[in-house]
């Protein structure tokens, strides 16, 4: 019975990491997530089939229990989550922003365009008022 929960736990480690790996940002940062990420895979691979190794680490770094270890792993990676997800909802948001506004100016009426406002006819070849600047 144990087997089996092992192999179903590696299973679903594996495919949460082959899913984490797809998607992006820039290079760097996808090689960083890709290697953290199989390194993860690594680790609960071995702490699943082996669970006192976990135990052992958690004793060198002063922890009671594997588990306790495992908690405080989840809650370092819950801030790391919280802090990348709201970086890119600023920068998500400052992009619909700057959109938002390109779009209020493209879209802005030109009274100098109006059907209703008389439409300058462009200058004869030959009229001085060619060169002149316009108001």
């Amino acid at each position: 019975m144990i087997v089996i929960v092992q192999l179903v736990l590696v299973v679903a480690v594996v495919l949460v990491s082959l899913a984490l790996m797809r998607g992006g940002s820039n290079a760097r940062h996808l090689a960083i997530r890709r290697l953290l990420l199989m390194v993860f895979a690594l680790a609960a691979a071995v702490s699943i089939f082996i669970p006192e190794i976990l135990t052992r680490i958690a004793q060198f770094f002063g922890i009671g229990r594997g588990t306790d270890l495992v908690l405080y792993a989840l809650i370092l990676c819950f801030f790391v989550f919280t802090s990348t997800t709201y970086q890119r909802f600023r920068q998500s948001e400052t992009a619909l922003t700057r959109l938002a506004r390109r779009i209020a100016l493209d879209e802005a009426p030109r009274p100098w365009l109006d059907d209703e406002s008389p439409r300058l006819a462009p200058p004869a070849a030959g009229d001085p008022s060619a060169t002149a600047p316009r108001p």
